[in-house]
């Protein structure tokens, strides 16, 4: 092969990878200013979830958490979402519980220094098309039934 096309292919690759470390949290993550205060997100998301059938497994308030360690940060709440038909489709199948790290799904909402109150949330959208089949198929439902939960606060 020529070194010419073998340097080329080399620089392409460095590029390529560069590009994909440099955006890849920004499409990893999807975040969105809520409409409303901290308080009144959590308790909007919370109930949103409830109606919509979704349990909540924990609620994790970690700013209380760093606070016991001596750290004064603004409000961070972590909510565990789970949908028990999402779930059982998922856990009865063995071939299918790799994904059980990334179970229950999590919305994590906090208050920027700015005043925003932020809605955060990984890209199951995206990630679920990385895996096909079954596992697509419920992270998909998910994704739609979360961010129908969502959309009343943003």
């Amino acid at each position: 092969m020529n070194l010419k096309v073998i340097i080329s292919f080399l620089v392409g690759m460095l590029f390529t990878g560069i590009v994909l470390i440099g955006v890849s949290p920004s499409i990893m993550i999807n975040e969105d200013v809520s409409k409303f205060g901290y308080e009144e997100t959590v308790e909007k998301v919370t109930k949103a979830a409830a109606a919509k059938g979704w349990k909540i497994p924990s609620i994790h308030q970690l700013d209380k958490s760093v606070a016991k360690a001596g750290y004064d940060v603004l409000p961070v709440t972590v909510i565990e979402l789970c949908h028990p038909g999402h779930a059982g489709k998922i856990l009865s199948n063995d071939d299918d519980k790799s994904v059980t790290s990334m179970m229950p799904c999590r919305v994590s909402i906090y208050k920027n220094n700015d005043g925003n109150v932020i809605v955060s949330r990984m890209n199951t959208s995206l990630i679920s098309k990385l895996f096909g089949g079954n596992i697509s198929e419920v992270m998909s439902l998910a994704t739609n039934d979360t961010e129908e939960i969502l959309s009343y606060v943003l």
